[in-house]
C-alpha cells in the first residue's frame, strides 16, 4: 500500500538541491509523480513542489529523510494528499464568494474540509445551515475588536484551521492577527485598488468610465491589500455598462478568482518568495 505525498520547498538556490530531495525520497522508496521547480531571480531563491508515492505514510518521516539529505531547510513541507487543509471562511453581509466556495466543496472541485463559517454578522447563517456547517457569529464594534479576534484565535486552534479565507470579510484584521496568520490567510477584492477605495468603488468606477473590472486573491498581511498576489482575473466593459451590470461583473470575478486561489492553496501549489508568490 502507496500513500501519496505533496513536498514543497523555498530555499537559497544552490547547486545540488533536486539531487539531494532525490536522493532523500529514494531513501524512502518513493517514486517521483510529478515536479515543478523555479529559481526566482531576484531574489535568488529555489522553490520545488514534488508529487510522490511512497510506503510511508508519515509525512514527517519523509521530511526527515529529506531533511538529512538536504541539511535544515524551514521551510520544508510535506503533506499526505489525503489529508485534507481544514478552512475557516469569514464572511459578512455579501454572499457570493461564500456561495461559491460551498457550491465547490460540496461538489467536490474543492479538496478541503470546512469545519466552520464565521461572520461579524448574522445575515448569511442559512447559507451554513443548508451544507451542515457550523456558523459561528462574531459581532464586533471598535470597543470589542480585541475580545473578538482573541476568540477567532481561539477557534482557529480549537478547530486546527489551517486557511482563514476573507471572503467578503469587511473587517480589516489587526497587524497582530495578521502576523499570526502570516501565509495562511487569503483575502479577495476588487481589481481597482489603490483606486477607487472605500465605500461604493463600482459607483466610483462607473463615473470614471473604467474599462475593465476584475478582482485580486493575496495572502493577508498588515499592509491593507498589499499582501503577495496569488490570483487575478479582468473582464472587458465599456461605456453602455451600467453600476449595476460592473458590480454583477465584478462579483463573478471575484468568486472565480476566490476559488482559484483556495483551491491552489490546498494544492500546495503556492510558494510566497518575498513580496511576491511562485504558482505551480
Amino acid at each position: 500500500m502507496t500513500a501519496r505525498h505533496i513536498l514543497t520547498l523555498a530555499c537559497p538556490d544552490r547547486p545540488g538541491i533536486v539531487h539531494s530531495v532525490s536522493a532523500g525520497l529514494l531513501d524512502v522508496g518513493a517514486n517521483i509523480v510529478e515536479n515543478a521547480q523555479f529559481s526566482e531571480p531576484d531574489t535568488g531563491m529555489f522553490c520545488l513542489r514534488t508529487v510522490l508515492d511512497t510506503g510511508e505514510t508519515d509525512p514527517d518521516a519523509v521530511r526527515r529523510a529529506v531533511l538529512a539529505r538536504l541539511g535544515d531547510v524551514p521551510t520544508l513541507r510535506v503533506r499526505r494528499e489525503a489529508d485534507l487543509p481544514r478552512v475557516l471562511i469569514m464572511v459578512s453581509q455579501v454572499d457570493h464568494c461564500l456561495v461559491d466556495l460551498l457550491y465547490r466543496w460540496n461538489s467536490g472541485a474543492l479538496q478541503i474540509d470546512i469545519p466552520l463559517i464565521a461572520s461579524n454578522h448574522p445575515d448569511l447563517a442559512h447559507h451554513a445551515e443548508r451544507y451542515g456547517i457550523p456558523f459561528v457569529h462574531l459581532p464586533i464594534t471598535p470597543d470589542t475588536k480585541p475580545a473578538q479576534e482573541a476568540e477567532l484565535r481561539r477557534l482557529i486552534d480549537e478547530h486546527r484551521i489551517d486557511l482563514v479565507v476573507l471572503a467578503r470579510y469587511m473587517q480589516i484584521l489587526s497587524d497582530d492577527l495578521c502576523a499570526h496568520l502570516a501565509g495562511r490567510a487569503i483575502n479577495i477584492h476588487h481589481s481597482f485598488l489603490p483606486g477607487f477605495k472605500g465605500a461604493r468603488p463600482y459607483h466610483q468606477a462607473h463615473h470614471r468610465g473604467v474599462k475593465l473590472v476584475g478582482a485580486t486573491a493575496h495572502f493577508v498581511t498588515a499592509d491593507l491589500d498589499e499582501g503577495p498576489i496569488i490570483e487575478q482575473d479582468v473582464a472587458r466593459v465599456d461605456h453602455a455598462h451600467t453600476v449595476a451590470e460592473l458590480t454583477r461583473l465584478g462579483q463573478d470575478t471575484e468568486r472565480v478568482v476566490l476559488a482559484r486561489a483556495v483551491r491552489l492553496w490546498s494544492e500546495d501549489r503556492i510558494v510566497q518568495v518575498g513580496t511576491k508568490t511562485v504558482v505551480f
